[in-house]
C-alpha cells in the first residue's frame, strides 16, 4: 500500500462525509417534522393555524395562499392542511 496519502484524496474523503452527514441531518429532520404533524389532528386547521404551529416548534414556516411554505437545511417544502384526514397536512417539495 502507498505510505502517502494525497492531499486531494483527502479532501475528497472529507467532502463525501460533509454531504453524508448533511443527507443524514435532512432525513431526521423530515422524520421530526412528520412525526409532529401526525402527532395531532384538526380538521379546521386553516394555513394560518399551521404555519403558527410550526413556528412555535422551531420551523421556519410562512403561511401562503392554502398552504405553509416550510424552509429546512436548505430545502422548500409546501405543507398543505388536509382536513378530515389524518395528521395536520400533506408535505411535498417545493421544486
Amino acid at each position: 500500500m502507498n505510505a502517502k496519502i494525497r492531499p486531494g484524496s483527502i479532501i475528497l474523503i472529507l467532502m463525501l462525509t460533509g454531504l453524508l452527514l448533511s443527507a443524514c441531518a435532512i432525513a431526521k429532520d423530515i422524520s421530526q417534522l412528520h412525526e409532529l404533524i401526525i402527532s395531532f389532528e384538526d380538521p379546521k386547521m386553516t394555513a394560518e393555524d399551521l404555519a403558527f404551529y410550526l413556528v412555535t416548534h422551531n420551523y421556519n414556516a410562512k403561511p401562503m395562499e392554502g398552504y405553509v411554505e416550510l424552509q429546512t437545511n436548505g430545502m422548500a417544502y409546501k405543507l398543505i392542511p388536509n382536513g378530515d384526514k389524518p395528521g395536520l397536512c400533506d408535505i411535498s417539495p417545493i421544486d
